[in-house]
């Protein structure tokens, strides 16, 4: 009997490839599977199935996992505010893992003797596939074709078109993968240190003008309503606030950072719901967190997405981080306000009935209702004690 292999399948031309090789020219049943993380259509879908089946797969499969995918992942990065380098919601990375998990699970369920994926050997997601499979399955193969054979887009092209498959690989300006928790544009400027996209690298383009008020409900830290319409779906009002954003090309920007392999890496990204998410969420933290609670939630936070980024979702401590996540939003609730504008947008304020600007204490610059003035010279004269000692002692050692 031929042995079984899983081939992690998009339907591009690397995993085109890969299916048809490991088929014709090593004799698997190829078994094709597609992990939906909310970036494919039902067209997109349908496609990608006729075209394993074209390339020889015994079975092809479509995972959808983007409700498991917001419940383990982009549900924490709320939580977390999680922006790699302060500007990147962690797109294709966090997405990765998941097709990984999923394509394994698969891999196993069916009994395969080998896994396979299309990455090369110059990015991120060969780390995060290989991983992953190797974690949740030790030992199992994994073949990668395209990154041992080190062939270029002409050789895979050829191979297919010998072995009787015609296809559209007309390589693009740019790479593109979308999901739900945002696009990434690769190519072209994204390889040089001093260029940018244009407008038209952009999937999204401006729709709107004006301006146009948003309210995003949040009940401890995920969101419960849009514009006042209940969402118990959160992919669904995750969808939502992005088809309101991105009709005004909000969330546009350029990500450089540090690669699992070692290399500095650069993207363009466009996370119009992603970004208006976080920021939301994070301004009504502001008005609801302790200074405390926000101090170390940007700590885990920030290593959160780090150990997402570099594929170690599995690791146990991401467990524990999560659950430190989940308990700093009890009191997460509240309206925020959002004023959306052609390419930006602003933070307006928040209505919370945990909102801690709203006590009896005083109001901020304005008046004092929870101490004297006399209390507030004393306070001021002990807070200056351990800075009077230094600037002290400094001045004595200066006059030897």
């Amino acid at each position: 009997m031929k042995k079984k292999v899983v081939v992690a399948f998009s339907g591009g031309l690397d995993t085109s490839f890969c299916a048809k090789y490991l088929s014709a020219d090593l004799g698997y049943d190829v078994y094709t599977v597609v992990a939906n993380t909310g970036g494919f259509t039902q067209e997109d879908l349908k496609n990608i199935e006729a075209r394993a089946y074209k390339l020889g797969a015994v079975k092809h499969v479509g995972i959808d996992i983007t409700q498991d995918y917001y419940a383990k992942s982009i549900k924490y990065m709320i939580f977390g505010n999680v922006l790699r380098n302060g500007t990147y919601p962690i797109s294709v990375s966090s997405e990765r893992i998941f097709q990984a998990i999923a394509v394994i699970n698969y891999a196993r369920e069916i009994g395969a003797d080998a896994v396979a994926h299309g990455s090369t050997g110059a990015g991120n997601d060969q780390v995060r596939f290989d991983l992953t499979f190797d974690v949740l399955s030790p030992g199992i193969e994994i073949i990668t074709p395209t990154r041992d054979l080190a062939l270029t887009r002409d050789d895979e092209i050829n191979y297919l078109k010998n072995h009787g498959y015609e296809a559209d690989f007309t390589k693009m300006v740019y790479s593109i993968n979308k999901g739900l928790w945002g696009t990434s544009i690769g190519g072209k400027e994204t390889l040089k240190s001093n260029q940018t996209l244009p407008e038209e690298a952009y999937p999204s383009q401006l729709k709107k003008d004006g301006k146009e008020i948003l309210t995003i409900d949040f009940e401890k830290g995920e969101i419960s309503a849009v514009n006042g319409q209940v969402y118990t779906d959160k992919v669904k009002a995750i969808q939502k606030i992005e088809e309101l954003a991105s009709a005004y090309a909000i969330g546009r920007d350029m990500h450089i950072g540090d690669t699992i392999i070692g290399i500095k890496g650069r993207v363009g990204f466009e996370a119009a719901g992603p970004l208006v998410m976080i920021n939301a969420h994070k301004m009504l933290e502001k008005h609801t967190l302790s200074k405390w609670q926000q101090y170390w939630k940007d700590q885990v936070g920030n290593w959160y997405g780090m150990f997402l980024h570099e594929a170690q979702y599995l690791d146990p401590v991401m467990r524990d981080i999560e659950a430190m996540l989940e308990s700093s939003q009890r009191n997460v609730s509240g309206r925020v306000i959002v004023e959306l504008k052609p390419y930006h947008y602003t933070l307006v304020g928040v209505e919370s009935d945990f909102d801690l600007m709203k006590t009896d204490f005083g109001e901020y610059g304005e008046m004092n209702k929870a101490w004297t003035a006399g209390d507030a010279k004393g306070f001021t004269k002990i807070y200056s004690i351990p800075s009077k000692i230094y600037h002290i002692n400094q001045a004595k050692n200066n006059k030897k």
